[in-house]
């Protein structure tokens, strides 16, 4: 028997600490159901002590998942526990992870302790969660830059606490995968109670090695991967659940573990965290990306109809592409679309809110032949957008013409009351925008602009990105339409609304673990 490799994802946590990338409380829950039908064994649902809204986020996921254990992530702090552990308070499986940090100068310059000081304050940190819980998670942050005579200190110290789960994090993604490997041996054959507790790592990708130091890592013992879907994080991003999911099931000659993820739902995960977030997934990247298993060159187009296996090591269908899925179109009814949605993990509070999204389905389906999944989930973000925005999208109309200046006539609800305005600019786009700024009062930068087709054909929708930058907050707007157009400007509008909006929050400590 080989043993269980668990997989912790952080998508909700670590992966919404990337600029822009912020999920409301229903975004998290829909997102948690995904990851529950992925057979994920832990998800990291968010920071509590962030924000009522991150606490009130953790609740939620804790209230409806059944098949997973969900975490919250506290410092050490007697306040943050607490409300970690009120958050968890309903989940069927709950864990804690707390962390302090432990490289010298994160020490000196961020906490001003001395090591022993940090030791108690951990040690501390793990008695009080196991109030709450007896699965409790321990990171020394910034392992990757700490002494490791001083790690085997701390951690004998917290599992003598109490701790079951020990995190190793390479915070700044400094490590390389030969040396963080012999880090995570040389832990457990030193610390002398480590047969206690379940070693885990969690490696950010500064220099392009995440995945490759947690593969490392796992050779060397640990049985435990903190990972994100797409890779999404701070930063340069986390290590990626499909890489190393796929890396394990792909090599088992090399890896003496497994997993119990049904990896038929990676694609489906990955669509609907770059749906949310609106962060597009690169057509090369491994596993997810468009290209992935695409063969362009003839050799290899001619090797893979002799034998798959001659240039793809692992099947399709396993992540799942090219799975069987049911396309609604104009003609499909109320029952077949609830349907639908409820396998999708889509549950409606009430008949109104039902009658809402189908009523968008039907007004899509007008436009478009085929509706896949991805049309669903993109107009489940778009209703939600819509129900919670003061500003709000009506109707706009473009002229553009070789030769003439494009000009966009444009119309608002604004707090309820309907509003128009009209502009000109060098592209339908540009004028589109431009009549948004006349009647909102918006000085936000525009960082970014990003267009892409969430399903295949020319009649597919097309999702808009827009990134905005104010005193210090950064956001990104998500809109969707079969007219980029259109897109565009909801897009610029939700961005809008959430730079406008009190819940654009900061987490209280940026780069943990």
């Amino acid at each position: 028997m080989k043993d269980k490799l668990i997989i912790f994802d952080t998508t909700m946590r670590d992966g919404e600490q990337s600029p822009g990338a912020s999920m409301n409380k229903d975004e998290k829950v829909r997102i948690a159901k995904a990851l529950e039908r992925l057979k994920v064994d832990v998800m990291e649902a968010g920071f509590p002590a962030a924000s009522v809204g991150d606490f009130e986020a953790v609740k939620a996921v804790a209230d409806v998942i059944k098949g997973s254990t969900v975490c919250g992530l506290s410092r050490a702090l007697d306040q943050d526990i607490d409300r970690v552990g009120e958050a968890l308070r309903n989940a069927n499986s709950a864990r804690i992870h707390t962390f302090i940090a432990t490289s010298p100068i994160h020490m000196q310059v961020k906490l001003n302790m001395q090591p022993d000081e940090v030791i108690e304050h951990a040690v501390r940190a793990v008695k009080r969660a196991r109030r709450y819980t007896d699965n409790v998670e321990f990171s020394p942050e910034d392992a990757g830059r700490s002494e490791e005579d001083f790690l085997c200190r701390i951690l004998e110290a917290v599992i003598d606490a109490g701790a079951t789960t020990l995190n190793i994090p390479d915070t700044v993604g400094y490590s390389v995968p030969d040396q963080f490997g012999t880090t995570i041996k040389n832990l457990i054959e030193r610390i002398p109670n480590s047969d206690k507790a379940i070693f885990s790592v969690h490696c950010h990708n500064d220099l392009g090695l995440a995945v490759a130091n947690s593969l490392s890592a796992v050779i060397n013992g640990a049985r435990q991967i903190e990972c994100t879907i797409n890779g999404l994080g701070e930063r340069a991003g986390n290590t990626s659940l499909e890489e190393v999911v796929m890396a394990v099931r792909t090599r088992q000659d090399v890896f003496p573990c497994e997993t119990s993820l049904d990896t038929r739902e990676i694609l489906t995960c990955s669509k609907l965290v770059s749906s949310i977030t609106g962060f597009p997934v690169q057509p090369n990247k491994a596993i997810v990306g468009a290209n992935a298993f695409a063969h362009e060159a003839g050799i290899h187009q001619d090797g893979v109809l002799k034998n798959r296996e001659t240039y793809e090591i692992m099947r399709a269908e396993d992540v799942g592409w090219s799975a069987n899925r049911m396309v609604l179109g104009k003609h499909s009814g109320r029952n077949a679309f609830k349907t639908r949605m409820i396998e999708l993990g889509i549950d409606f509070s009430s008949e109104e809110e039902l009658n809402e999204v189908f009523f968008r389905f039907k007004q899509l389906a007008d436009k478009k032949h085929d509706i896949f999944d991805e049309d669903l989930q993109a107009l489940i973000s778009e209703a939600s957008i819509d129900a919670d925005e003061e500003i709000k999208f009506i109707a706009l109309k473009v002229c553009s013409e070789t030769g003439e200046i494009p000009r966009a006539y444009l119309t608002l609800s604004i707090n309820n009351r309907e509003v128009s305005a009209d502009a000109e600019g060098s592209g339908a786009v540009d004028a589109s925008l431009r009549a948004v700024d006349q009647l909102v009062d918006n000085s936000a930068a525009l960082r970014l602009y990003s267009v892409n087709n969430i399903t295949d054909g020319t009649d597919a929708q097309g999702e808009v990105t827009v990134r905005l930058e104010q005193d210090g907050k950064i956001v990104n707007g998500l809109g969707s339409d079969t007219d980029i157009v259109i897109a565009s400007a909801k897009a610029y509008i939700n961005a809008i609304n959430k730079i406008k909006s009190s819940a654009v929050r900061s987490h209280p400590q940026k780069g943990t673990v």
